[in-house]
């Protein structure tokens, strides 16, 4: 079945137009950003139950003007035929007030030109196994209690156990002179999360799943809750690491996370403009094994960050970053483009129509090989398979990484042993932990739970993501 269409952004489409022709009669570009983001959360838990909207709901707009040599933007979230005027003498106002600051800051950057705005006219509806919109939200709410109930009492140290399932579909118009865009699809997020309790400890795991769907992963939240609970009860016997070099063997899941912190934001363009990432300095240089393919982009997968175009209406694409090892690209936004000469990837996205559009990762990846998994445990004679994340965080400047898994299986004699270690911390100069790869299984997995941040603010939707990985990284 097809999503319903946005009858709000479609109803305002002639005065979109109208008002990127009124304001093109003084500005050489003119694009306006038009966004309905609707969506609902579910959340299950042994303390309650509650239903709300998705924390990404929003209507509004976003003007983009350029003149002479810099860029205007205005927000605004009304608009009809009598507040047009007002918001083309509010566009108007804004740019004179930033060209005046322009004009008195030299060390303002100027933009060599607009945007190319070649002719472009798309539209994407997507077709999904169940509309949300069509779910008795009261029915999901009871069935997700009905499985939190069943899979609580199968654990006694299980003291709390989470069930979270979240929609959110996004309709979003792109208008200039020459570009007419389109696209409504949704994403679910669906994750489970438990807390044990042993004689002396509490532990905590979860299990989350994703895709470019409706609800259809409400039929895999018991498979995800029986697994959070599981690995909760799991996680109260396990050790502490001593801190070492060791063989180790990533996850898809921590797999992605390496992909994510340890060199995704640092091919992130908008960097490079500002001297912030060593990336820069290494394009056609060797930055990983022979064996390593990563990839970026809005139709590099179909995942949750999956879309037609970006924020500034530039198409998305999916972007070769190491090629065998090689550093070939970086992923970029428009006005980084301009800057640095080169194509825009279709990477521009904004928290919301009211903040600025950054150069942000999509659905990032180590791209799969053909390792058997069975084969990289029985090549190492001490070391540990990591699984999971708790979180990550690099510096793009100098290449330095903190990736945290949530637990490690010892490996020793090329068998599992059953011990396991919690937390896990795996640190290091990133050029060396991608060098040190050596095998790479096949079966490319990706999720995308959770949220990017830029440093420590703007929020978007990405997913990350791989295959088992062999590597040798140092442990704490």
């Amino acid at each position: 079945m097809k999503l319903n269409t946005s009858s709000y952004l479609l109803g305002k489409k002639e005065l979109l137009k109208e008002l990127v022709e009124r304001l093109g009669r003084d500005f050489s570009y003119v694009s306006v950003l038009g966004t309905d983001v609707t969506g609902m959360t579910w959340r299950v838990q042994t303390s309650g139950m509650t239903l709300r909207p998705s924390n990404d709901e929003e209507r509004g707009f976003v003007v983009r003007v350029f003149q002479e040599s810099g860029f205007s933007e205005y927000s605004f979230n009304k608009l009809d035929a009598q507040t047009i005027g007002e918001v083309v003498r509010q566009v108007k106002r804004t740019a004179e007030r930033d060209r005046a600051v322009f004009l008195n800051h030299a060390e303002t950057l100027p933009y060599p030109s607009a945007p190319a705005d070649e002719p472009l006219e798309r539209s994407f509806v997507q077709e999904v196994e169940s509309l949300p919109e069509l779910a008795d939200p009261a029915e999901v709410l009871n069935r997700m209690k009905a499985i939190h109930d069943r899979v609580k009492e199968k654990h006694e140290q299980l003291v709390q156990l989470m069930l979270m399932l979240t929609y959110t579909q996004v309709n979003k118009i792109f208008l200039s002179k020459n570009r007419d865009l389109y696209q409504s699809y949704v994403y679910t997020n669906a994750a489970c999360a438990g807390v044990a309790r042993g004689e002396d400890k509490v532990e905590s795991d979860y299990a989350p799943a994703s895709g470019l769907c409706g609800l259809e992963l409400l039929d895999r939240m018991e498979e995800l809750a029986e697994k959070a609970a599981r690995q909760s009860v799991e996680l109260l016997s396990a050790e502490k690491v001593q801190p070492g070099e060791y063989d180790i063997i990533c996850d898809p899941e921590f797999t992605g996370l390496l992909a994510h912190e340890a060199f995704g934001h640092g091919t992130e363009m908008d960097m490079f403009v500002k001297d912030r990432a060593k990336g820069r300095e290494y394009m056609n240089r060797r930055v990983g094994s022979d064996m390593l393919m990563m990839h970026d982009g809005a139709t590099a997968a179909r995942e949750v960050s999956s879309y037609l175009f970006d924020d500034e209406g530039n198409p998305g694409s999916d972007t070769l970053i190491i090629d065998h090892g090689i550093l070939k690209s970086g992923m970029c936004d428009e006005l980084s483009s301009l800057q640095l000469g080169v194509a825009p990837t279709g990477n521009g996205k904004r928290e919301s129509y009211k903040r600025k559009a950054y150069t942000r990762m999509t659905n990032t990846f180590f791209d799969e090989g053909d390792d058997d998994l069975e084969a990289m445990i029985a090549s190492i004679e001490h070391g540990y398979l990591l699984e999971g994340l708790s979180s990550g965080m690099e510096d793009p400047k100098n290449w330095g990484c903190q990736c945290v898994a949530a637990k490690g299986r010892e490996i020793r004699d090329g068998r599992l042993t059953g011990r396991l270690i919690s937390p896990v911390y795996l640190t290091g100069y990133v050029p060396e932990l991608l060098e040190s790869i050596s095998m790479i299984s096949p079966g490319l997995e990706l999720c995308g739970c959770g949220y990017c941040g830029k440093g420590w603010k703007e929020r978007v939707k990405t997913s990350t993501g791989g295959s088992y990985i062999k590597m040798r990284g140092r442990l704490s």
